[in-house]
């Protein structure tokens, strides 16, 4: 395959339209009843000024479309369309009604109740109005379940918090996933675009018969491949897009990139154990399940007060009226208020195996926090040392980036001097956008893992992400189609800040305008 290369024109060369230099020379000798060039001329300022008008309206009518979007826009959408908080704070809503109806088994009942009766034999009619108000004085099962009730309202608080931050580390797992996948796929297009200009220089090769046939193969195999790996990040990047889409509700606009430059800290403190000390005590999955633990051994001692007796006291009222009610009786309100004392003796076993039931459930949520106790331990040093990988890696992908250009340059040199071939090229050009491709991710690797790092000591919340979000920076108003990849970008090795290279595609054209029919 063939890629034309555009030819130049000169300043007498054809015009847009077929309009010639010449053509306008000629416009003098028109009839008088044709317009001529300067009267044409002349309504241009008229037609300026309305497409500057038309432009204004446009940006007053459109001004999100030019816009990128941030993290904390993005989590502010979350926040309100998430599925996965709503459905936490459903589930608190629940509990706290449940809390409600604990409560109120301790408060006053009462009830009335009006009845009809008819004597079939001589139709005569009696009316009763009754009433009954009772409230529990001692009833230490029924106060062992409010207790519990509320235990578990604040295990839920928890929850909700916990599911708080872990949408904050969704939102911004879903984020640099997209702008991970966008500079894949800006590697990918600029390896691909390098390697069609290098098939067409190959064929060129060929044709004036200084090169052999199988340099254009080689060339057309490494394009093609690059083809299908463009296609398969193209993929990733919409899927990296459904998922953060999958989390606001709708499919995110430009996103914000992060900043060239990025300071490389150490986590503060720089020792894991005090991460995990702050874990087992401020994680709030931890502290859910611990509250859980709470409540079970409320409900174990509800479960054991249920064979106790209970005292209540009580109001009964009673009124008849009606020709089969005696005289003496009729319109007569009687009460009674009294004491009841209530004492089981025997349910047929419920009472001992109800207490049993709780005590296995305590015991198998005490080995939950248990289990979730050493996970999160695990998690929280994994996390710290994910830090410190990311780290290592943006001062490696940045050497690699440093050692890529040099070598790149070197063979596009012993190119030029027979030295080296076409596929020694093509390696070059490979090994450095895969190099800074590594830089990229590993910068959004470092970002993330401060945040899971973060979220796993509890200390999670919207605060951590505006503060990355000050990382971020508005995209180039027109980016190139393919990362810049300057063989003349310098990274710092420093450990306290980090420089993004460009990743431009302009700068791999060199490698190959250069390497002309020299052999």
């Amino acid at each position: 395959m063939r890629v034309p290369f555009p030819s130049s024109r000169s300043a007498g060369a054809a015009r847009p339209g077929g309009a010639s230099t010449a053509d306008s020379t000629s416009a003098s000798a028109m009839p008088a009843g044709v317009p001529s060039a300067s009267r044409r001329r002349s309504r241009l300022p008229s037609l300026s000024l309305i497409a500057a008008v038309a432009l204004v309206c446009a940006g007053c009518c459109f001004p999100a479309a030019a816009q990128a979007e941030d993290l904390l826009e993005i989590y502010d959408l979350a926040r309100s369309a998430d599925p996965v908080l709503a459905g936490a704070r459903a589930v608190r809503g629940q509990q706290g009604e449940l809390a409600v109806q604990a409560r109120a088994a301790l408060l006053p009942q009462w009830s009335a109740q009006l009845s009809e009766l008819r004597n079939q034999d001589d139709g005569t009619r009696q009316h009763q109005l009754t009433h009954s108000l009772s409230q529990v004085l001692v009833d230490l099962s029924k106060l062992r379940g409010w207790d519990a009730a509320r235990t578990l309202v604040d295990a839920e608080d928890a929850r909700v918090r916990a599911a708080e931050a872990d949408l904050c580390a969704r939102v911004a797992r879903a984020y640099f996933g997209v702008l991970t996948a966008q500079a894949t796929l800006q590697t990918a297009q600029a390896i691909e675009d390098v390697y069609g200009q290098q098939v067409a220089q190959a064929q060129s090769r060929f044709e004036a018969q200084l090169s052999a046939s199988l340099d254009v193969e080689q060339a057309r195999a490494y394009y093609e491949l690059a083809r299908g790996n463009t296609a398969a990040v193209r993929e990733d990047l919409a899927d990296a897009r459904q998922a953060l889409a999958q989390i606001t509700g709708r499919m995110p606009g430009e996103l914000k990139p992060l900043a060239p430059e990025l300071a490389m800290l150490m986590p503060d403190p720089a020792d894991p154990e005090a991460w995990v000390t702050q874990a087992l005590r401020d994680n709030p999955s931890l502290q859910a399940a611990a509250l859980g633990v709470t409540a079970s051994d409320q409900r174990v001692a509800a479960a054991r007060a249920a064979h106790l007796p209970t005292l209540s006291l009580g109001l009964d009222g009673q009124r008849l009226a009606g020709n089969a009610v005696a005289p003496q009786d009729a319109g007569r309100y009687n009460s009674t208020i009294g004491l009841k004392l209530t004492i089981p003796i025997f349910a047929g076993g419920a009472v001992e195996s109800q207490k049993r039931q709780a005590i296995y459930q305590r015991e198998q949520l005490r080995d939950d926090l248990e289990g979730a106790r050493r996970a999160m331990t695990r998690e929280t040093q994994a996390q710290y040392q994910a830090v410190l990988s990311a780290l290592s890696q943006m001062r490696t992908a940045g050497a690699a980036v440093q050692a890529a250009e040099k070598a790149l340059t070197s063979t596009r040199s012993g190119l030029d001097l027979g030295a080296r071939t076409m596929t020694d090229l093509l390696l070059a050009i490979q090994t450095q956008s895969n190099a800074r491709n590594a830089w990229e991710q590993a910068r959004h690797r470092y970002v993330l893992s401060k945040l899971l790092l973060q979220q796993a000591a509890g200390a999670l919340a919207e605060p951590q992400l505006a503060a990355v979000n000050t990382l971020l920076v508005a995209p180039p108003a027109a980016p190139p189609t393919a990362p810049p990849m300057s063989s003349s970008a310098s990274l710092p090795t420093s450990t306290s800040a980090s420089t993004a290279p460009s990743t431009s595609s302009a700068a791999l054209a060199p490698a190959l305008t250069t390497a002309r029919l020299a052999r």
